[in-house]
């Protein structure tokens, strides 16, 4: 019939459906459980972090307290008890961030933020527990240089090194909070962190894609089988 022949062919223009990347990578922006791991660099450095500080305030405050003795109990009881404490609380706070992320009780993402391994928790953590290491240590100088002077040619007292040593410590915590935030400021405003998300949506989009293609050609298989 002529009036077939003058119809446009259809074959091939298929209506335009929606873009199924987009549908996937909002779907897994929308998924809780990803959000605890969006930074796993930052993640792993801070988890690290805090597990040299409770191992270093542990283990310090127990060679102190052990190490007391009726000349010497006043400050290292004080300074070991200190540490123990500091040690205490960097542990809670891991527990705690992984009871909560365990639970999947908080479903805020600006909460998870904050309470996530290498959020501002941990940052505060860290920067609290080094302050308190550097007013420690400074206090002990304090007492070393008052009473204990150090003289030329004599070893230096127990005081004097616990003091430099929690000094530094402290000091070396508190200058390495203020570097982070500073790294992880600059990070967020050039958008090197938010190509790392996309990067890692990306590999769990092609995942994606590659098993429903699995699916369907087993699918077709086994309806070819019957």
């Amino acid at each position: 019939m002529p009036e077939m022949d003058d119809l446009p062919p259809t074959q091939g223009a298929q209506p335009a459906g929606p873009d199924r990347a987009r549908i996937q990578r909002s779907v897994l922006e929308e998924q809780v459980e990803l959000w605890w791991f969006r930074d796993p660099a930052k993640s792993l450095l801070c988890y690290s972090v805090a597990v040299l500080l409770i191992l270093g305030c542990g283990l310090g405050g127990v060679l102190l307290l052990s190490s007391t003795t009726s000349f010497s109990s006043d400050w290292r009881m004080g300074a070991g008890t200190t540490l123990c404490l500091l040690a205490l609380a960097v542990l809670l706070k891991q527990l705690l961030s992984s009871a909560v992320q365990d639970m999947n009780c908080v479903r805020n993402r600006r909460r998870i933020e904050i309470l996530k391994s290498g959020g501002l928790s941990d940052l505060l953590v860290v920067l609290v527990t080094g302050l308190c290491l550097v007013v420690c240590g400074a206090a002990l100088l304090k007492l070393a240089l008052e009473h204990h002077m150090p003289k030329p040619g004599v070893a230096l007292n127990d005081m004097y090194v616990a003091g430099v040593v929690l000094l530094a410590g402290g000091g070396a915590a508190v200058v390495g909070a203020g570097l982070y935030a500073g790294v992880v400021q600059l990070l967020e405003r050039t958008g090197h962190g938010r190509r790392f998300w996309d990067r890692a949506l990306r590999v769990f989009t092609i995942s994606g894609r590659r098993m429903d293609q699995g699916r369907r050609e087993t699918t077709s298989s086994l309806a070819n089988l019957i």
